[in-house]
């Protein structure tokens, strides 16, 4: 995966350094749809409706506000159902985007090429474009991921896969980061031509997610339903003071 909307070289400097045999190249990941050529993004909520519960390619929970320093949760990767049609979702943690012009997040993929199902791991630090990383997952593993910022514009970006044993860790640089709000989103990622078709992904659970370590229900979060042209497409349920909820999916 990457993207039409990456920014240069040295506004996002990644540091620290996970090894180049950790990350896959964009047309070695079938979360493009079985087109290299296809670019692939994720990044802020989409719609002037986000503070009415609302948005175009999220679903889940937005605490906003300001003053938010590290966001984690689990989730468990859910099974997609594919048909004929290209299809893809996303299910990540993350800071900003809510509001904001700097997002920075990291998850998983769960997409339909050509009839077949596709899971993999990525990071993004918006507006610089998403990278792939290494680690097979499937349907029903158990994800764990966390985003740090450790000031001076310095993040760490943690994911693993709990159930096959694996983990990354990355540091990352971004400039002026906003530090708005604190998510825990299920997606539909976007190309240059905009929101794309959402996989069926059923229903995905969440777990134990917090911001600034503690849980995001007690943040009063904004629940968060993804819409589109009169469409529900998915919904979050209730959010627990704990942080555990579920997102269903409805219509791609």
């Amino acid at each position: 995966m990457s993207s039409s909307r990456r920014r240069p070289a040295a506004a996002v400097a990644l540091t620290g350094a996970i090894s180049a045999a950790l990350i896959t190249t964009p047309a070695a990941s079938a979360a493009n749809g079985g087109d290299p050529a296809r670019t692939i993004t994720h990044d802020r909520a989409i719609g002037p409706d986000l503070r009415h519960s609302a948005s175009a390619n999220w679903a889940g929970y937005a605490a906003s506000g300001g003053g938010y320093h590290s966001v984690s949760a689990t989730w468990t990767e859910p099974r997609v159902s594919c048909r004929s049609q290209n299809t893809y979702s996303s299910f990540w943690i993350g800071l900003d985007g809510d509001g904001s012009s700097s997002v920075e997040q990291i998850g998983t993929e769960a997409d339909c090429a050509k009839g077949s199902a596709a899971y993999s791991s990525w990071y993004e630090m918006y507006p610089g474009g998403p990278v792939n990383l290494s680690g097979a997952i499937s349907p029903g593993d158990v994800i764990r991921a966390s985003v740090i910022y450790n000031g001076s514009g310095r993040f760490t970006l943690n994911i693993g896969d709990q159930t096959k044993g694996w983990s990354h860790s990355i540091d990352a640089h971004l400039d002026n980061p906003a530090l708005a709000s604190a998510e825990v989103i299920a997606e539909a990622p976007s190309d240059a031509t905009g929101v794309l078709p959402l996989s069926d992904f059923g229903t995905a659970s969440f777990g134990a997610a917090s911001a600034n370590g503690t849980g995001l229900g007690s943040f009063n979060p904004e629940p968060i339903t993804m819409t589109s042209g009169g469409t529900t497409k998915a919904t979050p349920s209730p959010i627990s003071p704990s942080g555990d909820f579920t997102v269903t999916w409805h219509s791609g």
